[in-house]
This record gives structure tokens, sequence and C-alpha cells, in this order.
């Protein structure tokens, strides 16, 4: 493909990235705006959105989104699986902290280890895949109740951090610091967490991994169709 077809390509993208769950239609004008592009370069462009069912023009001359893009959403739902991208995000993660990593969702009341990293150190934390642990106690338990809307100060607080931790929780021997990840319309997917032994990963340790652990969380959340939300700031570690 020339050069100027893929800016065509790219172009064309760029007005369907423009439309937002707020937006039921959007006038050629409002699409223009907030694409940045001439109104004579996006009508042409819907038109040919419209042809191939990504655009729909409503009888106003108003634009929403078509149906095709529900159809490659439905493909892409069809045949996703967590395993074939989380373990590898996890492994690059653990390389990059040297510490366990794991990635937990919830079940009912509990929490259960979906997919595990393990530490290059020989002194480690035990967790494996499928263990199932008490949705009331460890970082990732917590953050998986924050996300999906427990309310309380704590949960509040997490939510604005979107990082939770903890320290002799779980174990009395090992440390945790875990932040959401989210989806399509920011629904909670699981926990992604870091943990290791108490001696080794105090608070200070912890709290300096949380901008590495929201880098991959959020890389995560976007491979999801999920969108990472503004952090109000990394304050002083929790020890609860």
């Amino acid at each position: 493909m020339s050069s100027e077809g893929v800016a065509s390509v790219e172009r064309a993208l760029t007005i369907l990235d423009v439309f937002t769950d707020r937006d039921k239609s959007l006038t050629l004008t409002e699409i223009s705006k907030r694409a940045g592009f001439y109104k004579s370069t996006t009508l042409r462009l819907a038109e040919s959105l419209e042809k191939f069912g990504y655009l729909r023009r409503l009888d106003d001359g108003a634009y929403r989104l078509g149906p095709k893009p529900l159809y490659l959403g439905s493909l892409y739902q069809k045949h996703f699986s967590t395993s074939d991208f989380v373990p590898q995000i996890m492994r690059r993660m653990s390389e990059e902290i040297r510490e366990g990593i794991s990635f937990f969702v919830r079940d009912d009341d509990r929490r259960v280890c979906l997919h595990r990293v393990d530490s290059p150190r020989a002194i480690r934390d035990a967790i494996h895949e499928g263990d199932a642990f008490p949705l009331n106690n460890g970082a990732s338990g917590h953050v998986l109740l924050a996300f999906s809307g427990l309310s309380g100060a704590r949960y509040d607080q997490i939510r604005d951090r979107c990082y939770a931790m903890s320290l002799g929780e779980r174990d009395p021997e090992t440390a945790a610091v875990a932040c959401p990840v989210f989806a399509v319309q920011q629904r909670l997917v699981g926990a992604l967490s870091v943990s290791g032994p108490k001696y080794r990963l105090d608070e200070k340790t912890l709290e300096a991994m949380v901008p590495t652990l929201h880098k991959f969380a959020a890389e995560l959340t976007q491979l999801l169709g999920g969108t990472w939300p503004e952090v109000r700031g990394l304050p002083k570690a929790q020890t609860a």
C-alpha cells in the first residue's frame, strides 16, 4: 500500500476513534473538529466508512457508528483468551521487577490465581495457578472488592490511587501490591499483583514498584479495549 493509502486508512480510523460512549450521534462538523480534518476530507471518508458498514448516516445528516464494529467486536470476544497475551506481559514485568507476578480474577467471595509467573530469585513466595484465597485479605483481593463497588474509605482510596498494598495479611511472611485491569466499557477483568517475601518488599519498596505496576496494567487494559484511569498521585503506602 502506498504512503497515501496508509494515510487514508489512518484518517478513517481516526474518525471512528472520535466516537465515545457518550455520543449517540455526531454531526459532520463535530467529527471534523474532533478529528482535526477539513469537512470535505471528513465527508469523503465518512461516505467510505458508511459504504462498508462502519458508520450510518441518519435522516438529520448526523452520523452514528454502524453495525460492522459490533460484528468485529463479537469476533474478538469469541476468540479472545487471556492466556494469549497476559502471561507474556507478566513475564516481561517479572524480568523488570524480579519478583513474582500474579493475575487474579474474582470467583464469588474468593480470588483465584488465573496466571502466575514466579520470581527468578531463589527465595520467593509460593502461589500457583488455580490457587484460591479469600477476597477480604491481600492486595489483589482489596483491588477486586474496590473496583466491584464496595463502599468505605479504604476502598474509595484504592479507587482513587488505583492500587492496594498488603503486608503480611494472607501470609505473615509475604507482601504484595496490586492494581486493576479493565476491558471494554471499563469492565473489571482482574487484578495484577506483585508479591514476594516481606523482608524484601517493605512499604517503601512496594510503593516504588507502583509506577511499573501501573505501566503494565495500563498495557493490559489497552489490549483488552479498556481505558486506563487517571491516577491522582502515588501517596504513602497502606500498612493495614
